[in-house]
C-alpha cells in the first residue's frame, strides 16, 4: 500500500463522515422550518381572527379555526417524539386532517367576507395547501417505506 492509497482512504472516510453528519443537519432544518411553517400559520390565523367582524359566524369561525391551526403545529410537535413508524404516521394524519380544516375555514372566510377590517391574505390559502401538500405526501412516504 502506497501514502497515495493511505491518503485516498482516509479522505474517504473523512468524506463519509461529513456526508452523514451533513444529511442529518439537513433533515433537521426541514424539520425546525416545517415546524416554523406551522407555527407562523397559527400566528397569522389569530391574527387574522382579531380583525375579523363582531358576528356570531365570524367568533364560531374564529374559534374553530384557531383550534385547527394550532392543533396541528401542536400534534406536528408531537409526530417527532413519534415512538414508531405507524405512530408517526397517525400524528402526522391528524395533522395533514387539521390543516385542511383550517384552509377550507380560511375560503369559508375569503367567501363569505368576514374579514371588513382588512384586506384578506390569499398567502394564507396558499400557505395552508403547500403544507398540506407535504403532509400528504410524507403520509404516503412514510406508509410506503419499509422499515
Amino acid at each position: 500500500m502506497s501514502i497515495f492509497d493511505f491518503q485516498l482512504k482516509t479522505t474517504k472516510f473523512r468524506f463519509g463522515q461529513i456526508r452523514l453528519f451533513g444529511i442529518k443537519e439537513k433533515i433537521d432544518a426541514m424539520r425546525i422550518e416545517i415546524e416554523n411553517r406551522l407555527i407562523n400559520l397559527s400566528v397569522s390565523i389569530i391574527n387574522l381572527c382579531r380583525n375579523l367582524n363582531q358576528e356570531f359566524v365570524s367568533e364560531h369561525l374564529s374559534a374553530q379555526i384557531i383550534r385547527s391551526s394550532t392543533s396541528s403545529a401542536l400534534n406536528y410537535g408531537e409526530a417527532q417524539g413519534a415512538e414508531s413508524r405507524k405512530d408517526f404516521a397517525h400524528k402526522v394524519s391528524i395533522v395533514l386532517k387539521e390543516l385542511r380544516e383550517t384552509q377550507i375555514s380560511l375560503k369559508i372566510i375569503k367567501q363569505a367576507q368576514l374579514n371588513k377590517k382588512a384586506k384578506f391574505n390569499d398567502d394564507l390559502i396558499k400557505e395552508c395547501g403547500e403544507l398540506i401538500a407535504i403532509f400528504h405526501k410524507t403520509i404516503i412516504t412514510t406508509r410506503t417505506k419499509k422499515p
